[in-house]
């Protein structure tokens, strides 16, 4: 096997096509531009098959591209045959009703067990804990939602969070400010929610503020617009993204972008518009997911150096080994 290439993360985060590399992969995660990998449901057959898969994208480069995964629970898991069921969090915000402490205890069980598992199989980090209120609105939401009531979010979503560390892994809230509100589903509508900031910040971003005080590692924010606040999504709106979430609550870590093929996300032009869009608002990496003539495109025709602060905030990204459960 050749040496791996010296190569900085760039702000792209691209999927691959099945279970192993191709040519045409591994030309696409070669380039400057790109910096992670996310992987699907297609990806993975056996976990043997996902430490070949995720040894082989690792080998490529270095420092290795970062490897994640939308593995919440409930239906968005996307590894399932050798790995451990994990339930929707809204059994745990039901739990939380019953009994806070054991709910809590539960929840860094369940984030400890996601994070071992994954780290087992050389993913980096899943993209979760979902932040979402449950408003009853949202289906593409739904059970994925802690819990209607922020604080019972906040401390659920902080006690997952310490499983996971504990079990090597790094956390991303999402969707930031809030998309548990709108009843359109961002992957094929462009939500549009009407609240005011005041309420939204009384109610959607108890949980964010509260994980930031936590130091949570990465933030991936809606595609869906608040015209109270600004006039485009919160992925491509400086206002969220600069003023509110690094100004207001302080935070200093990833920020990713939802998927930019997401109909959501089709505010801001073709997909190098949309890139350009996303980190003009603050974002330090891009997904283009499930297009890879799109993939490919972008990384021909973009013209952008990697920002000052993406290589130390990539860095908090990366997996650790795994400690014992804390509970």
């Amino acid at each position: 096997m050749s040496a791996a290439a010296a190569l900085a993360r760039g702000p792209v985060m691209l999927d691959v096509e099945g279970l192993e590399l191709s040519g045409e992969d591994r030309a696409r995660l070669l380039h400057p531009l790109v910096g992670g990998v996310i992987l699907f449901a297609r990806n993975y057959a056996s976990p043997a098959q996902l430490t070949a898969l995720t040894q082989a994208i690792r080998a490529l480069r270095s420092p290795p591209l970062l490897i994640a995964v939308d593995h919440e629970g409930g239906r968005v898991q996307r590894f399932r045959d050798g790995f451990t069921a994990i339930p929707p969090m809204r059994t745990l915000g039901a739990h939380w009703d019953r009994d806070v402490a054991a709910a809590a205890g539960e929840a860094i069980r369940l984030g400890w067990t996601m994070a071992r598992e994954l780290r087992a199989h050389g993913v980096d980090f899943s993209f979760t804990p979902v932040l979402d209120l449950d408003f009853g609105a949202s289906t593409v939401i739904g059970d994925r939602a802690f819990h209607r009531n922020p604080n019972a979010a906040a401390h659920l979503a902080a006690a997952l969070h310490a499983g996971l560390r504990a079990g090597g892994m790094a956390a991303v809230g999402k969707h930031f400010p809030g998309h548990g509100h709108v009843a359109a589903d961002s992957h094929v509508d462009v939500p549009v929610d009407p609240r005011t900031l005041a309420a939204i910040t009384a109610d959607d971003l108890v949980p964010f503020a509260s994980m930031t005080a936590h130091g949570l590692e990465g933030v991936m924010p809606a595609h869906v617009v608040y015209p109270a606040v600004d006039a485009v999504p919160a992925g491509f709106s400086r206002i969220w993204l600069q003023d509110i979430l690094r100004g207001r609550l302080g935070f200093d870590g990833m920020i990713f972008s939802d998927d930019l093929g997401m109909a959501g996300a089709h505010t801001a032009g073709d997909m190098t518009a949309r890139a350009d869009a996303a980190l003009a608002a603050g974002c330090d990496m891009v997904l283009v997911c499930n297009d890879p003539a799109a993939a490919d495109d972008l990384l021909a025709r973009w013209r952008v150096g990697a920002g000052p602060d993406l290589a130390r905030r990539a860095a908090a990204m990366e997996g650790r080994a795994p400690g014992p459960c804390p509970v």
